[in-house]
């Protein structure tokens, strides 16, 4: 699809993206889970002290793939990009706009020295671990995910 543009994200596309966020929760059975809102995604994004950066797909006028990210920090490999969501609009699934999301994204990381990308992956997507097998990636199953909620 040449005629999609991949640029950097800005405030103005955050509805779509959220959207897009959405959509991809949807797809994981998970749509419940999602609580932040509109305002606080384009504060944590452009605000005082944005925390996340982003590329967007863009098709005909319109937001339709995402791939957000932000600095992780390992004491064994210094600064990592961490992949928070790759995520393109199901009815263009399959054009290839993924893999430009996520080159722009590998390149990102490269031009700015970061000492590689992590992410993760739900083992039943299999459409997405395909994707992720042609970068030659290395799968860990040796650690466990930990989340701990911090609400009052």
């Amino acid at each position: 699809m040449s005629d999609v543009i991949i640029r950097k994200a800005v405030s103005e596309d955050c509805a779509s993206m959220l959207e897009l966020i959405k959509e991809l929760a949807e797809y994981e059975k998970a749509l419940h889970e999602v609580t932040l809102t509109l305002d606080q995604f384009t504060e944590d994004g452009f605000g005082q002290s944005p925390v996340w950066g982003a590329f967007v797909a863009e098709f005909e006028n319109e937001i339709v793939g995402i791939s957000l990210y932000y600095d992780r920090y390992s004491t064994w490999k210094g600064r990592r990009l961490y992949l928070e969501d790759l995520v393109v609009t199901e009815r263009l699934r399959g054009k290839q706009i993924g893999k430009l999301l996520f080159d722009a994204t590998l390149e990102y990381g490269k031009s700015n020295h970061y000492s590689g990308m992590v992410f993760q992956v739900l083992n039943w997507n299999e459409p997405a671990i395909n994707f992720y097998k042609k970068y030659s990636p290395k799968f860990d199953n040796e650690w466990l995910n930990v989340s701990i909620e911090l609400k009052d």
